[in-house]
């Protein structure tokens, strides 16, 4: 039931992703609108050759996966060893510090060794790269989709293929709210999680512990701001004007956005001004330390926190304010393409899209991608597992009770530089909170968007 529930989401998301936000795709959403220098032009050889005989010996092919999840690295080495040990082939991980893909791949993709699989995170990122997708189209491993609207199109070629679909919003420690007097049914909307957080910092040194995490503004943790929780004033935007894409945002939700920042920042384990030098790993620590209830972050985050037990974990959406968000569920969607080097030899193709058929196709690969102790993914592939992964079925159960999904609206966000301004200026804001210093994150946020949407489609 669990494994359909997924797969359900994963349709329904995708659908809704090309339907309502303009396409589909943790990538670094938008690039920076430049090609590559320094390398040569693709070749325009006939990409469906070999395109069906997947499982066949790569013979001298290796694999090269420039990836972009730090937090499963090691998980894809160990996939990596154990792929090789079982084939022979060789297959090389090397992951991209957090907020550094984009320039990583632009760097590694100008050398003799290049990757022979990296990701883009949807149209936007794909147009920086398109020219440089082997078409998957009747390969093996896009014949194994659960959908055909996983698939990344460049017009009639399968440029990309998602591989995990994703679901964030509060991580909760329920049993630390339960100190606090209060269940997740508490918490319906803005108004009753405001309420919940400022009792419990009003009580922290009674209890022992502080509502939220830091929001450490460093670049292993900004994205979960500057990204994930600047996607709910652009989603409801969206919605209310009925749209998928603009080159103009209005910015029509940014009260809601500042209430939501003001509401982690003041109530948390550090003082604002403080949060500049915190990083990812420090928000994770506080939580597993049980000195925050609240911690944004998605489903990939569950083994960073499953030490606390089932029992004690639960997941609630992010609220900000909006009208009818009673009936709103997780932020669900997709930011992960793989796409195939067309540039890489005739054996290393081959290799590569024997390795990504293997690794959704075999048990060693499912588990190491679907297991709630690994990767923890849900994968939008015909044997995808039952997770073992909570967040995930939490997820589940939301779209099960009929709330609906906030869908991934980072396709969208013009570029890495847009994100950045609006990251950098959250920042200032923080250390001190006046109105004009959030006046510049409007500015950023919406002026911002506007150059950078011209500069993309100049």
């Amino acid at each position: 039931m669990k494994k359909l529930l997924a797969l359900t989401l994963a349709a329904i998301m995708a659908l809704a992703l090309l339907a309502g936000c303009g396409g589909n795709t943790p990538g670094n959403s938008g690039g920076n609108g430049n090609t590559p220098s320094g390398t040569n032009s693709p070749s325009n050889n006939d990409n469906n050759s070999d395109a069906n005989n997947e499982g066949s010996n790569a013979g001298s092919g290796s694999v090269y996966y420039l990836n972009f999840k730090p937090e499963a690295d090691d998980f894809w080495q160990e996939l990596a060893a154990a792929y090789t040990a079982e084939t022979g082939v060789e297959v090389k991980v090397v992951t991209a510090a957090s907020g550094q893909y984009e320039t990583t791949l632009m760097s590694e993709i100008a050398k003799s060794e290049a990757p022979t699989l990296f990701q883009v995170n949807g149209p936007v990122g794909l147009a920086n790269w398109k020219d440089y997708c082997y078409d998957l189209t009747g390969s093996k491993v896009a014949g194994e989709l659960s959908s055909d609207d996983f698939a990344l199109m460049d017009g009639s070629s399968m440029a990309g293929i998602s591989y995990v679909i994703e679901t964030y919003g509060i991580i909760v420690n329920t049993k630390l709210l339960g100190d606090a007097g209060y269940t997740t049914d508490d918490i319906k909307d803005f108004a009753s999680f405001k309420a919940v957080v400022e009792d419990i910092t009003a009580r922290k040194d009674e209890l022992g512990f502080s509502a939220f995490t830091s929001a450490g503004m460093d670049g292993s943790s900004d994205w979960r701001f500057k990204t994930h929780l600047a996607n709910l004033p652009i989603y409801y935007e969206f919605e209310a004007d009925g749209i998928g894409d603009t080159d103009a945002i209005k910015g029509s939700y940014l009260d809601n956005y500042r209430a939501i920042w003001d509401l982690y920042i003041n109530n948390a384990t550090c003082a604002p001004t403080q949060l500049s030098a915190k990083t990812g790993d420090d928000a994770v620590a506080e939580f597993v330390m049980e000195e925050a209830v609240f911690y944004q972050n998605g489903t990939w985050a569950y083994g960073d926190v499953s030490d606390l037990g089932d029992e004690n974990l639960s997941m609630i959406p992010i609220y900000i304010g909006a009208d009818g968000e009673a009936n709103q569920g997780l932020c669900t969607g997709t930011e992960n393409y793989w796409c195939v080097n067309k540039n890489a030899s005739a054996e290393d193709i081959q290799a590569t899209l024997d390795f990504m058929y293997w690794c959704v196709t075999s048990d060693t690969g499912l588990n190491a991608m679907c297991s709630g102790e690994k990767m923890g993914f849900v994968i939008p592939f015909k044997q995808n597992l039952e997770s073992t992964n909570l967040l995930v079925n939490v997820a589940n159960d939301y779209v099960a009770s009929g709330k609906t999904s906030v869908k991934w609206c980072f396709p969208t966000m013009p570029s890495e530089n847009w994100k950045n301004g609006v990251g950098a200026a959250l920042t200032v804001y923080a250390a001190d909170q006046t109105d004009a210093n959030w006046d510049a994150v409007v500015s950023a946020f919406v002026d911002g968007w506007a150059t950078e949407k011209a500069a993309a489609n100049g």
